[in-house]
């Protein structure tokens, strides 16, 4: 397709002392790009270079993968300009430019997309290399290199085809590490390395500099669509609109001998946020050596060597004179963007360069600390400390870790890649994670190194373990994006993946057999370890202030038990915001007076079998109303319908029959009476209560003489709020409304106690929202039912959708499960005019929401938008509720400003 936007821009230069973009225009030019960019302005040694706009790589993708027309002009001309830089040409076999083909999309996607090194290389430009720098084998080194990861990432070939080659020659030479080969040894790789690409595919591998540069161009733009990046970006809600820039610059050297070297380097713990540098670097080595856990890196800094008990210098102290100047380059990258940032350098010849800096990938508990750190030095404000922590990412702090007084038996130590601690069968693949994870089993993945192909089995793991690799490799750096425990490093693991075992310390673990890891401290233990709850204080509960101070939208809890109910206080719930009483009559010591009641031919004998439940139900409340001390309670009166509580096959029935008397007959002729074809749509929710008024009754009874002992024993007063699910007309609400009153009154007489409720629906289906304005006549409230009101509309279970919902998203007919973040279009316009008609009616309708939306960011984001009074999830989510709703705050009075 010809390029009708001829004047379009898209090659951007940057680097010798300057730059066309800056760190703003990360949209355009992806998050590399853009910081490449910055760090060339602010006069930091970047290698000269050019970006292909993310532009262009949305251009590619919506004109049947053809380039814009002006594309290789621009290209050419960004070149042209490399080389005057560099004082080098591309292609040229005497003086020959080297350039690195990098991805770069908005969002970091570390390890997703794909990268070549050393483009440009060939049969005559590795001469000329070997000539210019006076080293023969650092040359051929760099050539296999090329021939590798070009072959792989461009050319399609396995990986592991190279390395059998590389280790049939360390083998013959009877050496086991890479720097220990000659340049005669890497110049025999090179050409077995080309001969396998020949037999492979049938030509020879691209000599070429112009062809090998746009093979990897399009191999960058091709990868933004692999399963990883598409499975990345499901999971950290990265639209595919956005495309990827791609990253040309001119190569340099870290494996140019003992002067030279490269590393990544994070200028705070991205594991604790402890203010210290903290990272790895190889002498003699490349980037993809570092993040790919081939060898085992050194540290940085004096003070880490000696904690690691690692006898391999520093760098510190094997290039102070660098190390000097590298550390006031990070110490100004820090205080110019106040975040922790995420670095990546090359030494060549003992000369540093800087190759890329972002904002960090760090784990719940180092964002928080740099975020309060960060506002108590004055860097930041209270309100951008709020904004610096992911809502999502507080789940890695609400669960258990290893109990400090549980034995720990030790079977391996790595490096603590990524805290938290996990527990779990030992698998060998991603692939027997990704199975195993998908049929509940808990899972621990143990591997040599994990590469981008595992994604999808790190993420079903509970916890990963490496043998080779270090605190910034592939592993390490997605598990702490992920909230995974990672052990990395445990170099004393032995793997036999043919027979899925490993050996360590004279003990073999099968597959299957269970191990503890801890990521906090870097070891592997043999079964399971006791766990302790998590501690809410320190920078959390400071985090959680500032959140307070700036959220306005109220935050409850789905609770109906004692535990959930205090679990939600613990974690700062205001109230409980759905208390499904059915979960209360499934109790075995009710269960036999529920099926009595539905047994009963008539009402007399449901009254009567009511009667043995109302105590129990009111002591539900009591000890609910206790825990809750005077917040506002929100119990659904009895939802699913009847037929749940009763025993299916005849097996059961018999069964529950021996075990409470009641007829075997009678029980299965009347489960078969009450099956219904589709029952989430049939005879359940306020349909009951107008069926047999007298359970709704007997509820709203337990609910009131409830409320008035707990005000009555000097405590303070409950706020119930009665709320009926399922009504779709406003005639049902006005009779619930007056069969609710006509309990509540009648039970304040009779106690003579002042008890203050509220009346109000669950909206779960389309018409009650489109009628809110009616059922607004009777209800004091609306609580939005995310979960239903979802199927409802779309007219999708979500029990069974799991089955096809992903080719959805993978086809983009989803951007995401409707069932985990709120359909703003549709669903959410439902709730747009349930809250316009409502609030026409009744202008002080209280609205929330009570769906598992409620714990989901994007969605407390709308519900903000809309003006909802609260939200309520589950009781581990509050927290996260907490803090997004404060960041929906914020966002709003920024964008009022």
């Amino acid at each position: 397709m010809a390029d009708t936007m001829v004047d379009t821009r898209w090659v951007y230069a940057f680097g010798g002392g300057g730059a066309d973009g800056d760190a703003s225009m990360k949209n355009l030019l992806g998050g590399k790009g853009a910081n490449l960019a910055e760090m060339s302005s602010l006069g930091l040694p970047v290698p000269p270079g050019f970006t292909i706009t993310t532009e262009a790589c949305v251009h590619y993708y919506s004109n049947a993968q053809v380039y814009p027309a002006s594309l290789d002009g621009q290209v050419e001309a960004g070149l042209r300009r490399v080389e005057e830089l560099t004082g080098k040409t591309f292609g040229d076999a005497a003086n020959p430019l080297l350039v690195s083909v990098r991805s770069g999309a908005r969002a970091s996607m570390p390890g997703m997309m794909d990268t070549v090194l050393n483009l440009g290389l060939n049969d005559q430009t590795v001469e000329g290399l070997a000539a210019l720098a006076g080293d023969r084998r650092f040359a051929f080194d760099s050539y296999r290199r090329f021939i590798q990861m070009y072959s792989n990432v461009v050319l399609g070939l396995d990986h592991h085809m190279f390395e059998e080659i590389l280790d049939e020659h360390k083998d013959r030479l009877d050496v086991t590490v890479d720097t220990a080969l000659t340049a005669e040894g890497w110049e025999a790789v090179v050409g077995d390395y080309k001969k396998a690409v020949e037999r492979e595919l049938g030509h020879p591998f691209p000599q070429d500099p112009q062809a090998q540069l746009w093979g990897a161009i399009s191999a960058v733009f091709a990868s933004w669509m692999n399963d990883r990046a598409k499975f990345y970006r499901r999971m950290h809600d990265i639209p595919e609109s956005w495309g990827t820039a791609v990253n040309v610059q001119s190569m340099v050297f870290g494996n140019m001998g003992e002067t030279s070297a490269t590393g990544v380097a994070f200028t705070r713990n991205p594991s604790t946020g402890q203010n210290r540098l903290y990272g790895e670097f190889l002498i003699n080595a490349q980037g993809e050596d570092v993040v790919a856990g081939i060898r085992t890196p050194q540290a940085l800094t004096q003070i880490a060597r000696e904690e690691m008990g690692d006898k391999n210098p520093s760098m510190e102290e094997a290039l102070p004179e660098v190390f000097t100047q590298f550390k006031g380059v990070v110490e100004k990258l820090e205080s110019h963007y106040s975040d922790m940032q995420d670095i990546e350098f090359t030494v060549e010849r003992g000369r540093l360069y800087m190759l890329q800096t972002r904002n960090g990938k760090r784990t719940a508990k180092a964002a928080l600390k740099i975020a309060v750190d960060l506002a108590n030095e004055g860097v930041i404000t209270h309100k951008e400390a709020v904004m610096r922590v992911e809502p999502a990412s507080l789940d890695q702090l609400l669960h258990p870790t290893i109990d400090p007084k549980s034995p720990r038996n030790v079977i391996a130590a790595g490096l603590p890649a990524s805290p938290g601690a996990a527990t779990g069968k030992v698998v060998f693949t991603a692939e027997d994670a990704e199975h195993q994870g998908a049929a509940g089993e808990s899972v621990i993945l143990v591997r040599e190194e994990t590469s981008p192909e595992d994604i999808r089995g790190m993420d079903a793991a509970r916890g990963i373990v490496t043998a080779r690799g270090g605190m910034t490799s592939h592993a390490a750096v997605v598990a702490r994006g992920m909230g995974r425990p990672c052990v990395s490093g445990a170099g004393e693991i032995r793997i036999d993946h043919k027979a899925e075992v490993f050996v360590t310390r004279g003990q073999t673990i099968k597959a299957g057999d269970i191990i503890t890891i801890d990521g906090s401290t870097g070891e592997v233990l043999l079964g399971a370890a006791k766990m302790v709850e998590p501690e809410l204080s320190g920078d959390f509960a400071t985090l959680m202030g500032w959140a307070d101070e700036s959220r306005r939208l109220k935050v409850r809890a789905n609770a109906e038990t004692a535990v959930d109910a205090r679990t939600a206080r613990q974690f700062g719930a205001e109230g409980i915001g759905l208390c499904r009483t059915e979960h209360m009559f499934f109790d075995p010591d009710r269960i036999a007076a529920v099926r009595e009641m539905i047994l009963a031919d008539d009402e007399a004998g449901r009254r009567l079998a009511l009667a043995k439940i109302l105590p129990m139900q009111r002591q539900d409340f009591v000890e609910l109303f206790g825990i809750m001390e005077g917040l506002p309670v929100t119990i659904r009166l009895l939802d699913p319908p009847l037929h749940e509580f009763l025993p299916h096959t005849e097996e059961e029935v018999a069964a529950v029959a021996a075990a409470t008397g009641l007829d075997a007959d009678k029980l299965l002729n009347r489960a078969r009476e009450m099956h219904e074809v589709n029952p989430m749509l049939g005879h359940r929710g306020c349909r009951l209560g107008v069926s047999y008024p007298e359970i709704y009754e007997m509820q709203v009874q337990a609910i009131i003489e409830a409320a008035c002992e707990v005000a009555a024993s000097g405590r303070p007063a409950p706020i119930p709020e009665i709320m009926h699910p399922l009504v779709a007309k406003g005639e049902e609400m006005k009779f619930l409304r007056e069969l609710t009153d006509r309990t509540a009154k009648a039970v304040i007489a009779e106690k003579g106690c002042e008890i203050e409720y509220m009346v109000g629906t669950m909206v779960e289906l389309p018409r009650a929202a489109l009628r809110a304005a009616d059922l607004a006549e009777n209800a004091e409230f609306f609580s939005f039912g995310t979960n239903d009101l979802t199927q409802t509309t779309f007219g999708i279970s979500r029990d069974d959708s799991g089955r096809f919902l992903n080719a959805y998203i993978d086809k983009g007919i989803f951007e995401k499960d409707p069932f985990v973040t709120l359909d703003q279009e549709g669903v959410g316009d439902l709730i747009r005019i349930a809250a316009e008609r409502g609030r026409s009616v009744r202008p002080n309708v209280k609205l929330g929401i009570c769906g598992e939306h409620g714990g989901d960011p994007a969605s407390i984001t709308f519900c903000e938008s809309v003006g909802l009074d609260y939200v309520s999830c589950s009781a581990y989510r509050v927290p996260i509720a907490r803090l997004a709703a404060a960041q929906a705050a914020i966002g709003v009075m920024e964008k009022d400003r």
